[in-house]
């Protein structure tokens, strides 16, 4: 017997039968308000080239799956659907100019180190606003993910908002360097504040310099967010962000979802590609982020394409692990027949099948033990015909 027979690559899952119907349910409550709102879905290789959409999907190299094809060429199995749905749309799509909105649920792939413990291989449903500008194309997202996770039946959620040129530009301001911002900037991606309030602590700054980087950390909350941020940054870029807020709110709250909605702008993200508004899904059953989302208006270039695009996805495993235990399934009933009445049986399971019900046909010689039969198997049994094999009736 293989060493190996039973075991799965490092990160690999198997989905069992309840799990797999559940994902199957709440994908299809999501994909159908995504439709309601016209988002189209699209579907895009499992593999693709790795000097266009590897190198543009701003996933670190080192959790990339690489392999050769005949030709020598470097391929990859797609890390995220944002940097392939880019290429579609500019190559294939985007002839008018005109807003696109797209959606899709598709199998990621990213290598995990042995004591990650993370799957290397997760399924996300999301989409993309591709061609729209305006600050309600990113209101849209949100509302948008708002509605279909309470179609997926989720209750319990918030969804935290941020503005990544608004710390960009705080730390630049403020520190000077690019080095140095960005090491400040890892610390908030981390969540390791701290590690953040220990360093700020350590750099050759005023005490005044030093209380803005401290007060970043507390800008986390409602509309007040958007006052004290105003009187961190001093810079007109920085105040543009906070004002993009501020639109964001009056458009969210239009569209009467605001209590969902919360500001923590020390949000950042390890996606190189967003450029402004960014946001993360949080439930209360699951201490990581079950979806993300914002604007990548730089993005679209890298395909030749110099056009703004905002957009979400949801992890549907997380997303399943927040709704908490599985789906009961459709009943199954079982139709047990013996030879002389088998032509009876499978005109009942058609009939039956007609209806909507689900049915297992079983020639009962296929069955070792009838009385082992339970609701493992099915939820009823029927039996058409003598016992020929098996107890006794």
């Amino acid at each position: 017997m293989s060493l190996f027979m039973f075991e799965k690559p490092l990160g690999m899952r198997d989905t069992l039968p309840d799990l797999y119907e559940t994902k199957q349910r709440v994908k299809r409550k999501i994909a159908e308000e995504m439709k309601r709102w016209g988002y189209q879905f699209v579907q895009t290789p499992t593999l693709e080239y790795f000097d266009t959409v590897g190198s543009a999907s701003a996933i670190l190299d080192g959790v990339l799956f690489k392999l050769l094809d005949q030709q020598g060429h470097t391929l990859v199995l797609r890390p995220d659907m944002t940097a392939p749905i880019a290429r579609v749309a500019v190559s294939k799509l985007l002839n008018d100019d005109l807003p696109l909105r797209l959606a899709s649920t598709a199998n990621l792939f990213r290598a995990q180190q042995r004591e990650g413990g993370r799957p290397a291989e997760f399924e996300q449903i999301g989409v993309e606003c591709i061609a729209d500008d305006t600050m309600s194309a990113d209101a849209e997202v949100i509302a948008l993910m708002i509605s279909s996770l309470k179609e997926a039946g989720l209750k319990d959620f918030q969804i935290s908002v941020g503005h990544i040129g608004f710390v960009q530009d705080l730390f630049m301001q403020i520190l000077g360097t690019e080095e140095r911002t960005k090491t400040l900037t890892k610390f908030l991606y981390e969540k390791n504040y701290v590690g953040y309030r220990e360093h700020v602590k350590a750099l050759p700054l005023s005490s005044i310099d030093k209380q803005r980087l401290f007060d970043l950390l507390q800008l986390r909350g409602g509309e007040e967010v958007i006052e004290n941020a105003l009187s961190l940054i001093e810079n007109e870029q920085g105040r543009n962000a906070i004002q993009q807020l501020r639109q964001l709110w009056d458009i969210v709250s239009d569209y009467g979802v605001e209590t969902n909605v919360k500001f923590d702008l020390t949000l950042v993200s390890h996606m190189s590609y967003y450029t402004g508004i960014l946001f993360e899904l949080y439930a209360g059953k699951v201490g990581f982020p079950i979806g993300s989302g914002g604007r990548y208006d730089r993005l679209l270039e890298k395909f030749g394409k110099p056009t703004g695009a905002t957009g979400f996805a949801v992890r549907v495993d997380r997303l399943l692990e927040a709704l908490g235990e599985l789906e009961k399934p459709e009943p199954i009933e079982c139709i047990l027949f013996s030879e002389e009445r088998r032509k009876e049986a499978f005109q009942l399971a058609n009939q039956k099948r007609a209806e909507g019900q689900q049915v297992i046909l079983q020639d009962i010689n296929g069955v070792k033990n009838v009385d082992s039969l339970t609701n493992k198997f099915a939820d009823t049994i029927l039996l058409i015909g003598k016992q020929e094999r098996g107890s006794a009736e």
